[in-house]
């Protein structure tokens, strides 16, 4: 059975840019007429997706798939871990629940997991010329080596050579390399093929003094220094690039609340596109002002970040402004504090009952069955009525609604709930076609008494297809790619 050829993106860190190095390799392949895939064994992240099968998978590797021209498919990540605590995660496995762990009931039993990590390889592997492997945190983390499914112990499995990416904008980029690679066994230094500089701003003939040192100590060849890439492609789960995007200069302000469990905060990438929609995080009511619309996001925890929400004082500040007007939009968890009570008879969450903050007259109770579905709809609420969505479902919990719909789904269910100035659904991805982006722009701005002249149609399927051309164009020009070809064919 013919078997891809593969490449490995490990980092000197979490947030050294693996993500979109391994998305820009991901397009160029694809551009050069390859079939490529990408793959990461193990993904820890809030920001999941629900595959069209109705598995869920984490949102980095749907993102590099989309850049690769491929569906995504829950072999690309076949174990995502969604922090639930501090010390304890939700674990998927082959995007099915496999139970809540803690971090040392995990560590204890993921040598097990080797198997399904390796049938998902295998089969990708078979369909495709390159698999492009996205490795987590940093290969350097000697005190989890043991049973090692991610890094330098996936690399050993699947016979991959490596590319070690720093990231020169925190600093220290020469430690960052040198380290790493001096804290790794000899065996593991040999994979490594060739190190990046990342994110790099300025003149790069200031560097070469310091590169040729890092060869001369590592014995390791540079193979580029990526420039800081002004790019919108989705990051893992940062909210960083989003944060960094603010744009105090549009007409309209969007205010996400952060929750201390935000998931699927890439449901807003489309509205901070939109030429007339400025989106900003907020974390207390000072922050918070006086937006033109307040957006509740999804959460992996519900009931522990409403109450958060309530000590806060933002869930005060929120009624207020929605009891004088203000839109308010709840999506999935979100969706669920704005109703009257949550209920978790199963202890899903914690166990236990808790007010919600009143908007919306729904009641939500939670069970131990998670629902995954991709769905397409209609929107019935007035204001927006007629657009049409492509999302998913991904939440535990039936809600019982008493009041009008937000949307019509295409099985003929209704979805969500609406109740004058403020929306709830549980459909992620609502945004991602367009057309309810428009139709909330011409909402807002009708509302704000200005011209809509800004809020013109986006497609974001056009738009992300010239993001990742741009991200494929900037890592072409900054990597030796004949050098990172020969290492695929066992050149090193």
């Amino acid at each position: 059975m013919k078997q891809a050829k593969c490449i490995m993106v490990q980092g000197t860190m979490s947030g050294a840019g693996k993500s979109l190095l391994c998305a820009g390799l991901c397009r160029i392949f694809a551009q050069d007429g390859l079939k490529v895939a990408p793959f990461k064994s193990q993904n820890m992240a809030l920001n999941s997706y629900v595959t069209r099968d109705g598995l869920e998978m984490g949102r980095a590797q749907v993102v590099q798939a989309q850049a690769a021209g491929k569906e995504p498919d829950v072999r690309m990540n076949p174990i995502l871990l969604k922090p639930s605590s501090d010390i304890g995660s939700q674990v998927i496995v082959n995007g099915e629940i496999r139970g809540q762990m803690s971090a040392t009931e995990y560590f204890r039993m993921k040598g097990q997991l080797i198997p399904d990590i390796l049938e998902a390889y295998h089969g990708l592997a078979a369909e495709n010329d390159i698999i492009v492997i996205e490795g987590a945190g940093s290969p350097a983390e000697i005190n989890l080596r043991t049973d090692d499914i991610v890094n330098m112990g996936m690399a050993e499995l699947v016979d991959a050579p490596v590319l070690l990416a720093g990231d020169i904008d925190r600093g220290g980029v020469f430690a960052q390399l040198y380290g790493t690679v001096a804290l790794l066994e000899e065996k593991e230094r040999a994979r490594i093929g060739g190190l990046i500089i990342n994110k790099f701003r300025g003149d790069e003939a200031i560097l070469r003094p310091g590169l040729t040192m890092l060869e001369e100590k590592t014995g390791i060849p540079v193979l580029g220094v990526v420039p800081y890439l002004h790019v919108n492609v989705d990051d893992e789960d940062s909210l960083a690039p989003c944060l960094e995007n603010q744009d105090a200069k549009k007409p309209l302000d969007i205010a996400v609340i952060r929750l201390p469990r935000i998931s699927n905060f890439t449901d807003f990438s489309l509205l901070d596109e939109h030429p007339a929609m400025g989106v900003r995080y907020v974390q207390s009511a000072r922050e918070l002002g006086t937006p033109d619309l307040v957006i509740l996001p999804g959460t992996k925890s519900t009931l522990s970040d409403l109450l958060w929400l309530r000590q806060s004082g933002l869930e005060a500040a929120v009624c207020k402004l929605a009891h004088t007007g203000t839109p308010v939009f709840g999506i999935c968890g979100g969706y669920q504090m704005l109703g009257e009570m949550l209920s978790d008879p199963y202890g899903t969450e914690g166990g236990g009952e808790m007010h919600g903050m009143g908007l919306l007259p729904i009641d939500t109770v939670f069970s131990d069955r998670k629902i995954r579905t991709r769905m397409q709809a209609e929107v019935l609420a007035s204001d927006f009525a007629g657009a049409k969505l492509d999302g998913y479902e991904i939440h535990t919990g039936k809600t019982t609604v008493r009041g009008d719909a937000f949307c019509m789904l295409e099985n003929g269910q209704t979805d969500g709930c609406v109740s004058g100035n403020v929306f709830g659904t549980y459909l992620h991805g609502l945004f991602d076609t367009g057309s309810l982006t428009q139709k909330l722009a011409e909402y807002l701005c009708q509302r704000k008494g200005i011209s809509c002249e800004q809020a013109a149609p986006v497609s974001h399927a056009q738009y992300q297809e010239q993001q990742f051309d741009l991200l494929a164009d900037g890592i072409r020009r900054a990597l030796d790619m004949n050098a990172i070809y020969a290492l695929i064919e066992g050149k090193r």
